[in-house]
């Protein structure tokens, strides 16, 4: 349902335009103040497609929706024709966006909530060739018979975990999907083109059209460019059908629709368009050689910097399912020891112990393909040894040509994943490792530190220096939030609310606050301030989204006993004031002042996990978001 859809059932529900007093939103709901609130029909609007639950409270008709409020709210205002002040909290984000950062966008949207499986994967398929290799497991064994299994399900079945990120980002049904892409791994489709080769099928087509028949497993851009079709037929077919017949007949007439079209036109194209890409790399580095690996070495660490190696992802996986390896991949396994290198260099420089700890520590992840503590928290810091260790990724990634290096399966590029990789002897993967390293540490020690940042008469006074490099260091592997608030940490499904007590907005925790002072819990920028101050939403420089949202229905008192010291869009650091609120004066207004602290992008994340109970002050950490 669109939100225009939504908007008019809504107004219909709550007894019209006419029936409206006042409209209002938070974070989260749609509040009304109606002339008669007998009117208002609850329990349709709780049973409305879009709509998380509705409630009378306070004196209010409370419509809860969820992250798209702001969306709901401009379209009811609009129909309604309701006067009141532009929210100052709606923003279209992709206009401020150009072409290529939509893509890179789209892009980790898509991968980011696959990579665990496939990083696991991928090191089970190391894992099968190491066992091989030393001789300790026979091929045949149903042991490796299981490994290989549970190494190549993710990637044989791609298009299905690639559905549901797309179906995601492209805003449409997950279960619709997920159908196309069983459309495209039916064992119909699958097994035809061998049965045409064959003689045992002439030709297979729908209604005289022809089917270009592909093997569609391990493939990326046939169900990408299905799922952001699928996002356009859904909303036009949902559309024009009457709402009664919907819930059946939207997903039969769509999949009637956009199976025949995907296997006709779409996922060919789609199949040519990952062809080309290929061709056009192999040509690339055919051509040009050893300097094509060069060069992509030497600019590996600083397309990871910019976020921007993500769009080497599909490119990538569609050389492995097409051809059976790709050349991109060794030049990550070059860099990112080139990383380690640089990093154990600065350890072995550094005479200050705290940013020893820190540099050796972020050695060695960077050796298992974590290579952002190491780059942000260390080699760039000290400028020399990033230069440094991208000339020696330079150098050992074209030495993987000269070797014919390549990698077969995806994961993580590190020590545990170097079975993944081949070149004429696979001594020559383990030398090239050795050499990115060992170029990388020589190069840095040769080029040095800068003093000025090296930290040396920062004895005295460079303890908040230190302190920050380490909270850099951690936010690059987990992201800490300390406490906004002083007071006692209650779970959140003791608020009373199911909004927060359901984390339908996200997980997190609630804080019953014992002073009312409202922190910065790292560094960022205000995202949202509504003008009643009672909630306030953040943007740290570490990635995560916050929700902070003070007592319970406060929005009520229009900003009253709330007192702001910061602006939208106003950058803050950790530790910083950002609200006062007159405790006593809330409780004697009849609200509950048990505040949820949500994470609003946790699906970003792989956990959010609370680190202590009891009371808490804004100088600890409240939890750890694990990315």
């Amino acid at each position: 349902m669109s939100n225009k859809e939504l908007a008019k059932k809504i107004l219909k529900l709550v007894g019209g335009d006419k029936n409206i007093d006042h409209l209002t939103h938070c974070f989260t709901r749609l509040r009304f103040n109606l002339k008669d609130n007998s009117k208002a029909n609850i329990q349709k609007l709780s049973e409305l497609e879009g709509v998380i639950e509705a409630q009378v409270k306070g004196g209010q008709v409370q419509v809860i929706i969820g992250s798209k409020v702001a969306d709901v709210y401009a379209e009811v205002v609009k129909i309604a024709n309701i006067k009141t002040e532009k929210d100052k909290n709606e923003k279209d984000e992709e206009t401020d966006q150009g072409f290529w950062s939509r893509i890179l966008k789209v892009i980790v949207g898509i991968f980011t909530p696959i990579l665990p499986a496939m990083a696991g994967a991928g090191l089970i398929k190391s894992l099968t060739v190491l066992l091989g290799a030393l001789g300790w497991t026979s091929e045949s064994s149903g042991f490796i018979t299981i490994l290989n299994m549970i190494g190549d399900s993710v990637f044989y079945f791609l298009p299905f975990f690639l559905s549901v990120g797309a179906a995601r980002v492209f805003k449409t049904k997950e279960s619709l999907a997920i159908a196309l892409a069983a459309a495209l791994m039916h064992p119909t489709i699958l097994n035809a083109a061998p049965a045409i080769a064959s003689g045992n099928l002439e030709t297979l087509n729908f209604l005289g059209l022809p089917l270009l028949l592909f093997n569609y497993s391990n493939t990326v851009f046939p169900i990408i460019l299905s799922v952001w079709l699928l996002s356009y037929v859904y909303k036009y077919v949902n559309k024009i059908i009457p709402d009664f017949l919907r819930i059946v007949l939207t997903p039969v007439v769509v999949l009637l629709i956009m199976v025949p079209v995907e296997l006709i036109a779409i996922a060919p194209l789609g199949m040519y368009f990952g062809n080309f890409l290929s061709i056009g790399i192999d040509f690339l580095f055919a051509k040009t050689g050893i300097l094509a690996g060069a060069l992509l070495g030497f600019f590996r660490p600083i397309l990871v910097m910019f976020g921007m190696h993500y769009s080497l992802i599909p490119i990538q996986i569609q050389q492995i399912g097409q051809q059976g390896f790709t050349l991109l991949m060794p030049s990550a396994l070059a860099a990112n020891f080139a990383q380690a290198g640089a990093a154990f260099a600065v350890f072995f420089l550094l005479k200050n112990k705290t940013m020893k700890s820190v540099a050796g520590s972020s050695a060695l992840t960077a050796t298992f393909g974590i290579t952002e503590p190491a780059i942000y928290g260390v080699n760039l810091k000290y400028k020399k040894p990033f230069f440094a260790s991208c000339l020696a990724a330079a150098i050992t990634s074209g030495f993987y040509i000269i070797v014919n290096a390549r990698t077969v399966a995806m994961g993580l590029p590190g020590i545990l994943s170097l079975g993944n990789n081949e070149a004429d002897k696979f001594i020559y993967i383990i030398i090239g490792v050795l050499m990115s390293f060992g170029l990388s540490f020589v190069f840095t020690l040769i080029a040095g530190i800068d003093e000025e940042n090296e930290g040396e008469q920062g004895e005295q006074n460079d303890d908040t220096e230190v302190e920050q490099q380490i909270d850099d260091v951690q936010s690059a592997q987990n992201a800490s939030v300390f406490s906004p608030l002083v007071g006692k940490i209650r779970p959140l499904s003791e608020v009373d609310d199911k909004t927060f007590s359901q984390e339908l907005l996200g997980k997190g925790s609630a804080i019953l606050p014992s002073e009312g002072k409202v922190y910065a819990p790292f560094d960022g920028n205000i995202d949202a301030l509504f003008k009643t101050k009672h909630a306030v939403g953040l943007k740290g420089k570490n990635g995560v989204e916050l929700l902070i949202h003070i007592g319970l229905d406060t929005v009520n008192l229009e900003g009253k006993h709330f007192t702001s010291h910061v602006e939208q869009g106003e950058t803050v650091t950790a530790g910083q004031l950002l609200i006062e609120f007159d405790m006593d004066a809330i409780k004697k207004e009849g609200y509950e002042l048990i505040t949820p602290v949500i994470v609003t992008n946790s699906n970003d994340y792989a956990d959010v996990h609370v680190e202590k109970t009891g009371n808490i002050t804004e100088k600890e950490v409240l939890f750890t978001v694990t990315k």
